[in-house]
């Protein structure tokens, strides 16, 4: 694979499954530094965010035969979220790092991106307990980048996210729903917040 050290390429191509790359990333701690980290980083520093778990993700799933495919959650009053997502017989499934317990694996049950979407939506809230989701946006093929070297790269992938910021994305909810929202209750933060790494 592009520019992966044989050993590198070893070791992404046995984590064999895209559960097998979500149980890979759910051993790292989470950490809260401004990088945005290539997978090569991600391998050689043992710990990752949510974007840079998407895209080690991608490249996890490039490793097992899988097409490299991100999708970019967008939040009102609250962080955005990116995520790898993968298909397996038609349905849509998905391989996350978060900061938040319900938001990384999804099974591929879902025959929509919209409705893999839904499935984030009642444990994606901010630290008020506002239920935050808003938009997601179609499938990024990150193989678009492969002359940026985004699988082995040193250098921070800041045009990963920039790139996220201009494309199209579909709204989940309308403003008039989202202003009926009620916040998340106590015992949901809780349960949402476990393992949560704070400042």
């Amino acid at each position: 694979m592009q520019e992966f050290t044989p050993a590198e390429t070893r070791k992404l191509r046995s984590l064999k499954t895209p559960y097998g790359i979500q149980r890979f990333l759910d051993a790292l701690p989470y950490h809260l530094a401004t990088t945005a980290w290539s997978p090569r980083r991600v391998l050689h520093e043992r710990t990752a965010h949510c974007l840079e778990g998407a895209i080690f993700a991608a490249a996890a799933l490039r490793a097992i035969g899988r097409p490299p495919f991100i999708v970019d959650f967008e939040a009102e009053g609250d962080t955005d979220h990116v995520l790898a997502v993968f298909k397996e017989r038609g349905h849509w499934g998905a391989v996350a790092m978060s900061n938040y317990t319900g938001c990384r694996y999804r099974e591929p049950v879902h025959r929509t991106l919209r409705e893999l979407a839904i499935s984030y939506f009642d444990v994606y809230f901010n630290l008020r307990g506002d239920r935050s989701l808003r938009t997601y946006s179609r499938p990024v093929a990150l193989r678009r980048f492969d002359d940026r070297h985004w699988m082995t790269s040193e250098q921070d992938l800041w045009f990963i996210p920039e790139h996220l910021l201009v494309i199209a994305h579909t709204r989940l909810v309308t403003p008039a729903m989202a202003k009926r929202l009620h916040r998340v209750g106590e015992r949901s933060v809780a349960a949402g917040l476990v393992g949560h790494r704070w400042m």
